[in-house]
């Protein structure tokens, strides 16, 4: 059995119509949840995603409270949200959860 050591939510935007959204995700996030670690700003598709986005890393401990706000301050945007359990495409893929519209990810080059 996988165990999830912790959990990563990304929040697509495009950076000419809704960045300024995504930035109101990014400073609520920032404010009701200072333990979790926001990552960079991505303007253009990175790594498996097809759409430009940041991240944010939480603790397990936070996902009955994270996720919610997530879902209620998402700001109309999509959010992929996928547990860490070291198998990459796994978790990207058959265990991820979406907020809004599913976008498309590049999984084949993620490892097994």
């Amino acid at each position: 059995m996988n165990t999830i050591t912790g959990w990563h939510a990304h929040i697509y935007y495009d950076p000419q119509a809704t960045r300024s959204e995504a930035e109101a995700v990014r400073s609520g996030l920032a404010r009701s949840f200072p333990e979790a670690l926001l990552g960079r700003w991505h303007d253009a598709p990175v790594g498996p995603h097809t759409a430009a986005m940041f991240q944010v890393a939480f603790a397990p401990a936070l996902f009955a409270t994270l996720l919610p706000w997530l879902a209620l301050h998402r700001q109309g945007l999509p959010v992929l949200v996928h547990p860490e359990t070291g198998r990459q495409r796994a978790d990207h893929v058959d265990h991820a959860l979406w907020l809004g519209t599913m976008l498309p990810l590049k999984a084949e080059i993620l490892p097994e």
